[in-house]
């Protein structure tokens, strides 16, 4: 028979222990637990072997528990990412943090700005005033939004253009070669700015006019619709020339540094969303078949970060889940990996908008087709159509 202590303390034992339990659990710091629970155990059952085997091994537990925590903290942090996405950004969606660049001075044939960059004004030339409308992105079908004339975007060009070897010995050439081009863009008004291989930023088409750049083109931001963009965007081109599917830039780091200060400078000055400055391949489509990627200049190696800018190949091409637009093995081949994960990206939404509205892919494809042709296909220029 067992006496009436040990009766005592049994019944109080087992009482107590959830609420022991309760109040360890809420207690973070191991050590802290630890002394927590070296202090009311002995009220609970001296006698129990198995309470006294657990408060044993506890300690060391405890110890494993926190230095498995720190380990798997560790592998996090120094786990390599995969050489796509490192150093990426995240898309500046809006015209927060805009860079503050002003102009410091300038003549009629050049302007020099607080960051650095130099325009040439020599070749610049008049077009037909800028003019256009954007469209609410979840509602392209709206009409009555107001006209604009502020661009709203940069799309980046290469001109595709015979390369000299870029040598010290061939500098009266390249320097020729650079000039002749800006002759040439400037009599078909085809872009709005020319960065040849020595970085010297030219003037072509002023901003406050459209250029001849992107002919049959899509785009959007969160919240609007860019249809055409020789209108609504900029063009800014490279002297380069690009291969299919190539992720290595083909231009000179004084082209990618003029062109960093530019941009700032546009960013600055008209309100330019990190997240519509974008490629020629990301926009072109061609209405004739409704594929997307009629142009592919810049189609995967734009070095967007050398510029300040989120890596905007990460951004689903609107073309394909706004208008239903399609792509082929042809583009896929042209584009290269980091362009066609913004067509992955696009088919995922374009199947997510589809399921809302209770329509298969390929009816709900064709009925944003439909739209696009009856609202928004204009036939271009020539000159438009063959800009690269």
């Amino acid at each position: 028979m067992s006496s009436p202590g040990m009766g005592t303390h049994d019944r109080r034992g087992p009482a107590l222990q959830p609420l022991v339990a309760w109040r360890a659990s809420r207690i973070d710091d191991p050590l802290t637990k630890l002394k927590y629970l070296r202090s009311v155990v002995p009220r609970l059952d001296k006698s129990d072997r198995r309470m006294r085997a657990v408060l044993r091994f506890l300690p060391l537990v405890l110890v494993f528990v926190t230095v498995s925590a720190c380990l798997v903290r560790a592998m996090v942090q120094v786990e390599p990412l995969p050489l796509h996405i490192r150093h990426v950004k995240a898309p500046v969606l809006g015209s927060e943090g805009l860079p503050d660049v002003w102009q410091v001075e300038g003549t009629k044939e050049w302007e020099i700005y607080s960051n650095g960059l130099r325009i040439d004004n020599r070749f610049s030339v008049s077009n037909h005033a800028r003019s256009y409308q954007a469209f609410p992105v979840d509602h392209p079908e709206e009409i009555g939004q107001p006209r604009r004339t502020q661009p709203a975007g940069i799309v980046f060009h290469t001109t595709e253009s015979q390369q000299a070897p870029f040598e010290a010995d061939k500098n009266r050439v390249l320097k020729q070669v650079a000039e002749s081009l800006a002759e040439y863009v400037r009599n078909h008004r085809a872009y709005n700015f020319l960065i040849d291989r020595f970085g010297r930023v030219y003037r072509i088409v002023y901003e406050s006019d459209a250029a001849e750049h992107a002919g049959h083109s899509v785009w959007s931001d969160r919240e609007w619709l860019y249809v055409n963009l020789n209108e609504s965007f900029l063009g800014v081109s490279f002297e380069a020339k690009t291969e299919p599917g190539q992720e290595v830039p083909a231009v000179s780091p004084a082209q990618v540094r003029a062109a960093a200060m530019l941009v700032e400078m546009l960013r600055a000055r008209y309100g330019i969303s990190a997240t519509n400055c974008v490629t020629h391949a990301q926009v072109s489509v061609n209405p004739s078949n409704m594929r997307v990627g009629y142009h592919t200049d810049w189609a995967s190696s734009f070095p967007f970060e050398r510029l300040g800018l989120p890596n905007n190949y990460d951004q689903p091409i609107p073309a394909l889940f706004v208008f239903g637009f399609q792509s082929d093995a042809t583009f896929l081949r042209v584009s290269g990996a980091r362009l066609y994960a913004g067509v992955e990206l696009a088919e995922e939404r374009l199947r997510e908008h589809a399921a809302e509205r209770g329509l298969t892919v390929p009816l709900y494809r064709s009925l944003l087709q439909r739209l696009y042709r009856d609202r928004f296909h204009r036939p271009s220029t020539a000159s438009a159509e063959q800009s690269e």
